[in-house]
């Protein structure tokens, strides 16, 4: 599937769009689609693990 991901600190120009593994719902857990989400200003400047 594809997904935006923050890889480094920065403005907008640090969003990427990469492949990722469909997720998988674990055990007492559910999955829901979202066709799509917002980004804000902060959610970029959220540290990085």
């Amino acid at each position: 599937m594809r997904a935006v991901q923050i890889t480094e600190i920065g403005g907008p120009e640090v969003l990427t769009v990469v492949d990722v593994p469909e997720p998988e719902a674990g055990p007492g857990r559910s999955l829901h689609d979202v066709s799509a989400a917002g980004i804000n200003f902060a959610d970029t400047h959220h540290q990085l693990s």
